[in-house]
């Protein structure tokens, strides 16, 4: 319940943010999410010719329930509310479990734009799951664990983020293209006419607009206990920091979708592969080299 809660109130202040820096004012800017909300609790359903509802709610579904799995394995504070010992692989499953939600969605609305956005994001997975997964191992490596907590307890003397540098940007980029965020947000370009959810209406468009921006702050809130020492610091309890890191995360991913222009699929799977897979693979080696000696 209270990691339920905690999702909620980051959710909404991700949203209010975001509507802040994209020109909404001020004052407006705090309600303006729940008043989103309401709008579209009473809209109408959009419907296209002969979709397959099914897939459709399944996708939409998915997108939320994959945040909410992949967050049971994050710690908040000390423990995580399930402590798996393959946290970080069930972390990295419920994340390709997002690839499922936008091609159902995008595939079961029989519609010609959110279909090509579904292809952009599986487009896009190609580029950024390889060099993500890269940066997920090198953590493991480091910790000697694929135990989350154990990643917390091995950043006791010195935080990831210090002597893995390369893997933290890698993994702070591939944070943007799991949440289609962004410099990463192809798959609902404007282009497009709005991509996956381009015809999506009414109570099932909130519940995609949700799912995405649950998806944004578990992949904000993973950056503290793999690379920013979990709940290590003075003076606030474990949880306190845990939450001041996660916002602080979460404000540079708002701020880079404002500030970095979207990125053609093309070239970002040309430089994931080209640029940051070895760049990971160097990181790697420097990470075995660290631990063995």
């Amino acid at each position: 319940m209270v990691l339920v809660l905690a999702m909620a109130v980051l959710v909404w202040g991700v949203a209010a943010v975001d509507g802040l820096l994209g020109g909404v004012p001020a004052r407006a800017a705090v309600g303006a999410p729940l008043r989103e909300a309401a709008r579209l609790v009473v809209q109408r359903r959009r419907r296209t010719v002969v979709p397959d509802t099914l897939l459709v709610r399944a996708g939409i579904v998915t997108l939320l329930l994959a945040a909410l799995l992949a967050a049971v394995a994050l710690p908040l504070g000390s423990t995580p509310v399930i402590d798996m010992s393959v946290g970080i692989v069930w972390f990295n499953a419920m994340e390709v479990c997002v690839w499922a939600a936008l091609w159902l969605i995008g595939w079961g609305v029989n519609s010609v734009y959110p279909l090509i956005g579904g292809y952009r994001f599986v487009a896009q997975g190609m580029g950024y799951e390889l060099p993500h997964m890269f940066a997920l191992i090198t953590v493991a490596l480091g910790a000697g664990s694929l135990r989350i907590g154990d990643v917390v307890a091995a950043q006791q003397g010195l935080w990831f983020v210090v002597w893995m540098p390369v893997a933290f940007v890698v993994y702070l980029i591939s944070a943007l293209a799991m949440a289609f965020w962004g410099p990463m947000g192809q798959p609902l370009g404007r282009d497009v006419a709005g991509g996956v959810p381009g015809e999506l209406a009414g109570a099932d468009r909130l519940l995609f607009l949700i799912g995405r921006y649950a998806v944004l702050v578990v992949a904000a809130a993973a950056a503290v206990p793999m690379f920013l020492g979990g709940g290590a610091g003075p003076w606030l309890p474990g949880w306190g920091w845990v939450v001041v890191k996660t916002v602080a995360v979460l404000g540079v991913l708002v701020l880079v979708k404002h500030r970095v222009p979207v990125v053609r699929i093309e070239r970002f799977v040309e430089f994931a592969w080209v640029v940051l897979i070895p760049l990971m693979l160097v990181q790697l080696l420097v990470a075995g080299i660290v631990v063995v000696s």
